[in-house]
């Protein structure tokens, strides 16, 4: 038979283990430890969104300059058309903060024929207006470069850009509206294309380049292939003319005005003047026909000029069979 368990053994009870209390936490660290450190320099996002839209009564060429933009910047969003009256800044800073924007880049045309851009910080300024020419879109180019959609681009400027406070200022607009941000949920983490702003005879130039890299069979790049890079433009082409430098949204105290501009209003009244100017015999009298008749002539000079260089510069082989008929 077994061995009886002894008496006290058997009294024994097994003891319950209590489990310790949790330390209580607040927004500070917890209460009896030592509180949490927090970073003194915090982690900097760029939380820039831009607004693009346009004024009532623009051009299909002005439209589709505007959305080529929109395709460009992935942190832009583009509202509906608005009215291209004085009060026009209070409906589009509202527009601004409706949207959740801190910069703006309107297009307004006037007489369907003359386009102005305006960029703008918001709330607090500053604003530029400027006068754009010579627009090209990405349909009527029809190049061959072409990029991804969503990347970010890598910003380039001419060396002009930082001799003048206008300039600088500028330019600091130019990064912060046309400078995608990194974190932003539409944007690709690389880079494959080149924005260029350029500064000739007073005008910022803007071009769009694919950074196109050689690849072997297995798409791969080379060693060393990155030597070879290469820039294919994309478009749209556009140029900005200054026309003035505002203190704040749309207006506000005058900063910089340009003393080269002349609008286009003026242009056309010089042009009509001096075309009544020849009419009344003040100018040297040349009618419309005789206008195009010298234009013939000159046209029909410099194309046989062309053709006698082309055939000196790419003479003909001698014709094999050229006797072969004689007698």
């Amino acid at each position: 038979m077994g061995k009886k368990r002894k008496h006290a053994e058997a009294s024994e009870a097994p003891k319950e283990e209590v489990a310790q209390e949790r330390p209580k936490r607040t927004l500070l660290g917890w209460k009896d430890g030592v509180p949490e450190k927090q970073n003194s320099t915090p982690v900097f996002r760029n939380r820039e969104k831009v607004l693009v839209t346009c004024s009532r009564r623009i051009t299909y060429r002005y439209r589709h300059l505007m959305l080529n933009v929109v395709s460009l910047l992935p942190h832009c969003k583009k509202d509906s058309k608005v009215e291209s009256k004085e009060s026009k800044g209070a409906t589009l800073n509202e527009l601004i903060e409706l949207r959740n924007c801190s910069s703006c880049l309107f297009f307004e045309c006037r007489k369907q024929k003359d386009l102005y851009l305006w960029m703008v910080k918001c709330p607090s300024g500053p604003s530029v207006k400027f006068l754009v020419n010579a627009v090209h879109t990405m349909e009527e180019l029809k190049l061959t470069g072409n990029h991804l959609k969503g990347s970010r681009p890598i910003l380039t400027f001419s060396s002009n850009f930082d001799k003048e406070p206008r300039w600088k200022l500028i330019k600091e607009m130019i990064v912060q509206i046309f400078g995608t941000p990194k974190d932003h949920r539409k944007v690709k983490p690389f880079h494959d294309h080149v924005f260029v702003f350029s500064i000739v005879d007073g005008h910022i130039w803007f071009r769009n380049y694919q950074i196109s890299v050689p690849h072997n069979e297995t798409d791969k790049v080379d060693r060393g292939g990155l030597d070879k890079l290469t820039l294919v433009e994309v478009g749209p082409r556009f140029c900005l003319n200054p026309i003035k430098i505002f203190g704040s949204s749309f207006g506000g105290p005058t900063f910089y005005e340009n003393p080269f501009y002349i609008s286009p209003n003026q242009e056309n009244c010089l042009q009509s003047i001096l075309f009544w100017f020849s009419l009344c015999g003040f100018l040297d009298p040349c009618t419309r026909e005789e206008e195009e008749k010298a234009g013939k002539y000159s046209k029909k000079v410099k194309a046989k000029k062309r053709r006698k260089m082309h055939e000196l510069s790419n003479p003909l082989e001698p014709d094999e069979f050229a006797d072969l008929w004689k007698d």
